[in-house]
């Protein structure tokens, strides 16, 4: 019976059998000969997903400096899953596999393939024998096992020490590895390289591998690629010579002339600079949170006290936490640094060192728990009940004007209001396909839905990303504004109103309503609470009062 991998679109694809894999090596081997006679540089990028499709295409689209002409020839190669091989037949059509706001990734990906002739994709692993480079973006995720408690998580390496034993077993003596995954501090010297070496030597290949790290900062939205290309790196090598090879390679793809190259020592350094890097953000905003409460019960609205800060050329960074801390690397990155104190490093006391770090996990993980709590008492005061409430959640992605909906405070919210009987609704302008919902009992992997933390979610498979306010709103009882999506951002509260039928429990997660917009909803008989906006009953006061 055939196997098929279906693409978010729907489209089938016809996964390769084994009788495929000679024709396609054939294929790549043409392709890697004629791109070296034209003088370039083979590269394989090892998993073309969120970072490795883009990072695929910005390595074909470089050029010599000195003649301008193309200087990498690149394979992307994906493993021939069901749920992923789809990736290879859409990028050898020159369309991109991941969805992006920034304008310049669809035409990069199609100029490198159908023009400039610089890129192509592949399942056929056998392609690492035809390197000079070879670029891994195959994640390392940390499961969390309990919501709220990180610390009972664990590092997922399995899918990345298998790429690099088959990256040791294939690629040619001198091929440059460079990991470009975030990784457990320790990965790329004390579980990646004794992996190659280990395949060197059953090779009989004297020498060592040459195995460099350099982690990513890329960020979704308009500024994508830029985020890769045009921004500041950090590298290392295992050996010197590894060390100058991933120097002279990453000069000459990234714009290290206005972003300058750090070359550390070794890579536990690069790698514990991703982790600090990330901890340090997710701690300076779970530190919020207790201030946010505060400012909750005692009349303070922080919106304004962070404005004030702000003024401070010292303090301009300061962001105000939302509903929880989203995206792929925050909520996680701590974590690999905890498991790796332990598990690659051998130390005991992981739990008298590491305070900070993973309290601030656990306090991003479940602050959108209290949005919940603030609907429920909103609607109480409407004289509404939470079980059996129609609510709009207003953003599903988890940062402003981009479609990234990974680990967003949004769904959070939309799991614990379903848990207790809400009627939930999605709108985001952004967003076509919320498949952490949608597709719960398989994504991101099977068993690793948020799902599992909560009661009564089979419901939410069924959930479908509106577009029109309007209708969104229709008989709304309540309506959270979870992110500062621009078009949300200047919401008209008599129009908001009119579209809902009547007054409504509005829930301001972002300090997106202004004093004015909080005022007329409850002219007009709506409740309002906020995040962190403790002003709101004196204003409630001051109406009731006229």
């Amino acid at each position: 019976m055939s196997a098929y991998s279906v693409s978010p679109s729907g489209e089938k694809f016809l996964i390769p059998t084994e009788a495929d894999y000679q024709s396609e090596m054939a294929r790549l081997h043409r392709l890697a000969e004629q791109a070296r006679r034209d003088g370039k540089e083979v590269v394989v990028v090892m998993g073309v997903g969120f970072v490795g499709a883009v990072m695929a295409a910005i390595i074909a689209d470089t050029v010599d400096k000195q003649t301008g002409k193309p200087s990498k020839f690149v394979i992307g190669c994906q493993r021939p899953s069901p749920r992923s091989y789809w990736k290879i037949p859409l990028l050898n059509r020159g369309e991109s596999p991941v969805k992006a706001e920034d304008p310049e990734v669809d035409p990069m990906i199609a100029r490198c393939v159908k023009e400039k002739k610089t890129l192509t994709a592949t399942y056929n692993s056998d392609c690492l024998a035809l390197a000079d480079c070879v670029v891994v973006d195959v994640q390392c995720d940390y499961t969390k096992h309990d919501l709220g408690a990180m610390r009972t998580g664990e590092a997922e390496m399995s899918a990345l020490e298998a790429t690099m034993r088959t990256i040791g077993e294939k690629v040619p003596p001198h091929c440059l590895t460079l990991i470009e995954t975030t990784v457990a501090p320790g990965t790329t010297e004390f579980v990646a390289w004794p992996i190659m070496k280990k395949a060197f030597a059953a090779r009989r290949i004297a020498g060592e591998p040459l195995l460099a790290h350099s982690f990513e900062r890329v960020m979704p939205g308009r500024e994508y690629v830029s985020s890769i290309r045009d921004f500041w790196r950090v590298c290392s090598g295992c050996n010197a010579e590894a060390r100058t090879r991933v120097e002279k390679f990453l000069r000459e793809v990234l714009n290290t002339e206005q972003f300058p190259l750090t070359v550390m020592d070794r890579p536990i350094e690069s790698e514990t600079t991703k982790i600090v890097e990330n901890s340090y953000r997710a701690a300076s905003l779970a530190f919020l949170n207790e201030w946010s409460l505060f400012a909750e019960r005692n009349g303070v609205d922080l919106i304004k006290v962070i404005a004030a800060i702000k003024m401070r050329p010292t303090h301009n960074n300061i962001i105000f936490p939302g509903p929880g801390i989203g995206g792929y690397c925050l909520p996680k990155d701590a974590g690999l640094g905890y498991w790796a104190y332990k598990h690659i490093l051998g130390f005991e006391d992981g739990d008298q060192v590491f305070k900070i770090s993973p309290t601030a996990v656990d306090i991003n993980d479940t602050r959108a728990l209290h949005v919940a709590e603030l609907t429920r008492d909103a609607l109480r005061n409407m004289g509404h009940y939470i079980a059996g409430a129609d609510v709009l959640v207003c953003g599903a992605s988890y940062r402003q004007d981009v479609g990234d909906t990974r680990y967003s405070g949004s769904e959070m919210v939309v799991r614990k209001l379903t848990e207790m009987g809400a009627e939930m609704r999605v709108h985001d302008p952004y967003v076509d396909h919320w498949y952490e919902l949608e597709s719960q009992d398989t994504y991101p992997a099977p068993g690793h839905s948020w799902s599992r933390f909560f009661r009564n979610q089979d419901g939410l498979k069924d959930i479908r990303v509106q577009k029109d306010l309007a209708a969104a709103l229709h008989h709304a009882e309540a309506l959270i504004l979870a992110v500062p999506h621009e078009p949300y951002l200047k919401l008209d509260p008599d129009q908001v109103v009119q579209w809902a039928g009547g007054p409504l429990a509005v829930i301001d997660c972002f300090g997106i309503l202004s004093d004015d917009a909080i005022r007329r909803y409850f002219e007009l008989g709506c409740e309002v609470k906020a995040l962190g906006r403790g002003h709101i009953q004196r204003i409630k006061e001051q109406v009731r009062s006229a």
